[in-house]
C-alpha cells in the first residue's frame, strides 16, 4: 500500500497538468462552435451574434479562457474566473428548466464549474508555462 501511495503522490502534479489540459480542450470546443462552427451541426452557431451579447462575451471567455488554460498560463486567475462564469451560466440557462442536473442539462456546467474552481487553487501543475515562471 505504501508504494501506491508513493507512486500515486509523484504523479499527482501530472495528473492534475492532464485535467488542466483536458479541460481545456473540452471547453474550447463551446467557444469554437460559437464562433466558428467547430464542429459543425450544433445548431448553436450564429454568424449574426454580437460580440458583446452574453453569449458573445461567454463564447470569447471559452476560447481565449481555454487557450490559457491548456498552456498553463495565468492558470489561477482564469480558472477563477471560467469557474464563475460556469457557475453563473449553470443558474441562468439550467437551473430554471429543472432543479435537477440530468433534466436540465447542466452536468457539465457544474463539473466545469468544480474542475475550474480546483485548478484555481491547485495551480497548473508540474506541465505549465506557470510551472517554468516559478508562479504554479
Amino acid at each position: 500500500m505504501a508504494a501506491l501511495t508513493a507512486t500515486a503522490t509523484a504523479w499527482a502534479p501530472r495528473v492534475l497538468s492532464l485535467l488542466r489540459i483536458v479541460a481545456g480542450l473540452l471547453f474550447l470546443q463551446h467557444g469554437t462552435i460559437k464562433y466558428f462552427d467547430f464542429p459543425a451541426g450544433s445548431g448553436m452557431h450564429n454568424p449574426e451574434m454580437p460580440v458583446l451579447s452574453m453569449f458573445g462575451i461567454g463564447g470569447i471567455l471559452e476560447i481565449v479562457g481555454s487557450l490559457l488554460l491548456i498552456l498553463g498560463l495565468f492558470t489561477r486567475p482564469v480558472a477563477f474566473i471560467l469557474s464563475g462564469m460556469m457557475a453563473v451560466a449553470y443558474w441562468t440557462f439550467h437551473a430554471p428548466g429543472s432543479f435537477y442536473p440530468v433534466l436540465n442539462q447542466g452536468e457539465a456546467a457544474i463539473l466545469f464549474c468544480f474542475v475550474f474552481l480546483y485548478l484555481a487553487c491547485a495551480g497548473g501543475g508540474v506541465w505549465s508555462v506557470d510551472a517554468k515562471r516559478g508562479q504554479a
